[in-house]
């Protein structure tokens, strides 16, 4: 059988020919980024052929890749199909990601409803003949005070304390028996709150009499492997009938499997005292988690398998937890409003806001809620993953080495870098800033086309700043140790998601006849939005100049959510209630949705600045 040997690692990977090497590297967990799902789009799952005959570069590849760099070997994994020994190199590592995992949370009255009792189960009597079952069942009524209903009392579960006789808890929800521990366990007693994002994941281990966060975990969502966003993966369920669904909830649940593990060391807790897991995520995740079909999500009329709220045995999911845990989902409004949505309009109490109040989650979607004369309207828009750097020519997740802030000055480019680090590529709120200083420059046009070089003079500070790459113009951030640009067609996918957000926001004032300067506040939830400076995002347009004074950030709302209802059935009955009354709007059937979209595509005007660009 044919080998891969992956020169950084020394590693040998045996193959069956026929799959792609992108295919073959994500089979034995080697990270590759793969935005696109093997597309052949994003360009990013480069690696270099050190040895091995490889079939000619297909047109994707001779498209994406520069000439220089096929001659050195270079191609696009998803794209190549080994059929011998090859031996490549790398050209990308996973790096550590910083992921948000706190927010505002509102005050609260603790009720999550579990409890414990502490019984002393006595040994059968000689002369009694009564069942084990029965005389168990009889003790354990007598001295709960009959809170514990025999019925809810299975088999399997009297089975650990039948022949032990001596102290025991009882752990109960309500009045339905989860498990009976022996010895005293009375005060152990905890919990998980998860948000599944698409890109990232956190999870919080709590103590559930006190509510005290104990130790949070959190990674990147490891469905990254199957495509950066959720229609890309619901591509994936299509194009691998037999197991993708199978293959995306076993990538799920053993991320959250070892992220409880993770959280149990920190805290030194057993994973066997974790009696609830409550979880916060958009409507798609919260489908691929629980191994629920998510087609129907990515095709007219978008009607998905469900939304209310799923209370299910965790161990039905795959999750390891105690014995009788339970898994809760959050409930979801629609396909692309989901639990993550609902958990931050519970979190920001938007339904007892008096005034107009506007609640946004900037992602891959961007969800928005407005609060307007006690009336939830909801939309949601296509943002892609520009804006979180994917789908840029240089572009990179929030991690180390990644450019997060510029500056153009007359005295050059300017740049920030998480962890101090060279720069490698640039993240989402690297761009906007980039972006928003094009703008400011003049070195771009409302348009967003690139001014024409020729049109500088050689002494304008701008003027090597714009490089060419054939006929395509191009703006250099940094040559050295990476070459890191912005091309026309980054700007281009920033201006999309840009549109798309901003056309949402505008889409529900229209709806609730109200303008710009009647909103009292904007609440900029989520991961990528706690990243962004308020002149980012209304240097671009993103949001209007007119709310900058009005933006506050609130952090995670959804595992803030998420925890709220591990600690609370009152939460839980509330956020259920809350989902039915949120009111759904479809953009793409709002009338004169496509005049609008088109004139916010439109970036602000920065001409008082400096001289405009030029097309």
């Amino acid at each position: 059988m044919p080998e891969i040997r992956v020169q950084s690692s020394g590693k040998c990977y045996a193959y069956t020919p026929g799959e792609s090497l992108l295919e073959i590297l994500l089979a034995a967990e080697v990270f590759v980024e793969n935005p696109c799902n093997g597309k052949g789009v994003c360009g990013k799952c480069r690696v270099k052929i050190l040895k091995g005959a490889l079939s000619e570069p297909c047109a994707t590849e001779q498209e994406t890749i520069k000439e220089k760099e096929l001659a050195r070997g270079i191609r696009l994994s998803c794209m190549v199909r080994p059929k011998g020994d090859l031996e490549i190199e790398l050209l990308g590592r996973e790096k550590k990601h910083e992921v948000l995992a706190s927010g505002y949370v509102p005050e609260f009255a603790f009720d999550c409803g579990i409890h414990k009792h502490l019984v002393e189960i006595q040994k059968p009597a000689l002369h009694d003949q009564t069942p084990l079952e029965d005389q168990i069942k009889n003790q354990l009524k007598e001295q709960t005070g009959g809170e514990i209903l025999a019925k809810s009392l299975r088999l399997e579960t009297l089975q650990s304390v039948s022949f032990q006789p001596g102290l025991a808890t009882v752990v109960r929800r309500g009045n339905h028996v989860m498990h009976i521990e022996e010895g005293d366990t009375v005060d152990i007693l905890y919990g998980i709150a998860i948000d599944i994002g698409t890109t990232t994941v956190v999870c919080a281990l709590v103590d559930m009499h006190t509510g005290e966060d104990l130790a949070h975990a959190s990674m990147i969502n490891a469905q990254k492997h199957f495509g950066l966003d959720v229609l890309t993966r619901i591509t994936y369920e299509m194009e691998h009938p037999q197991d993708g669904i199978k293959n995306l909830q076993d990538a799920m649940v053993k991320s959250i499997n070892d992220m409880i593990g993770d959280v149990c060391v920190q805290a030194g807790v057993l994973r066997e005292h974790i009696y609830e897991i409550t979880v916060g995520a958009n409507c798609t995740m919260m489908h691929m988690l629980l191994g629920v079909d998510a087609v129907p999500i990515g095709k007219a009329p978008y009607a998905p398998m469900f939304v209310r709220a799923k209370d299910l045995p965790a161990a039905w999911a795959g999750i390891h937890a105690a014995p009788g845990a339970r898994l809760y989902c959050l409930p979801s409004v629609s396909a692309y409003i989901g639990a993550d949505i609902v958990a931050g309009a519970y979190v920001c109490q938007l339904r007892k806001e008096k005034g107009n109040v506007l609640f946004i989650d900037i992602g891959t979607n961007g969800e928005i809620v407005l609060a307007h004369q006690g009336r939830l309207l909801c939309c949601s828009c296509a943002a892609g993953p520009a804006l979180e750097g994917m789908n840029i020519s240089s572009g990179m997740r929030a991690a180390q080495g990644a450019v997060e802030d510029v500056k153009i000055t007359p005295q050059g480019v300017h740049l920030k870098v998480i962890g101090e680090e060279p720069a490698a590529g640039i993240c989402g709120s690297g761009i906007l800033a980039a972006v928003k200083e094009l703008l400011k420059t003049g070195l771009i046009s409302k348009s967003g086309v690139f001014i024409k070089k020729e049109k500088l003079d050689e002494t304008d500070y701008r003027y090597p700043m714009i490089g060419t790459d054939g006929a395509r113009r191009e703006f250099i951030l940094a040559s050295h140790p990476e070459k890191i640009q912005i091309t026309q067609q980054d700007i281009r996918q920033v201006q999309l998601a840009k549109g798309a957000i901003l056309s949402g926001f505008l889409a529900l004032l229209n709806e609730a006849g109200i303008g710009m300067e009647e909103l009292d506040k904007v609440l900029i939830a989520g991961q990528f939005g706690a990243h962004l400076p308020v002149d980012s995002m209304t240097g671009i347009g993103i949001l209007p100049r007119e709310v900058a004074d009005k933006i506050v950030y609130v952090g995670n709302t959804s595992k803030t959510g998420a925890y709220m209802a591990l600690m609370s059935g009152k939460v839980k009955r509330e956020m259920e209630e809350l989902a039915h009354y949120m009111d759904y709007m479809e953009l793409g059937a709002t009338k004169g949705y496509e005049r609008l979209f088109a004139d916010c595509l439109i970036f602000p005007d920065f001409s008082d600045v400096q001289g405009e660009g030029e097309e």
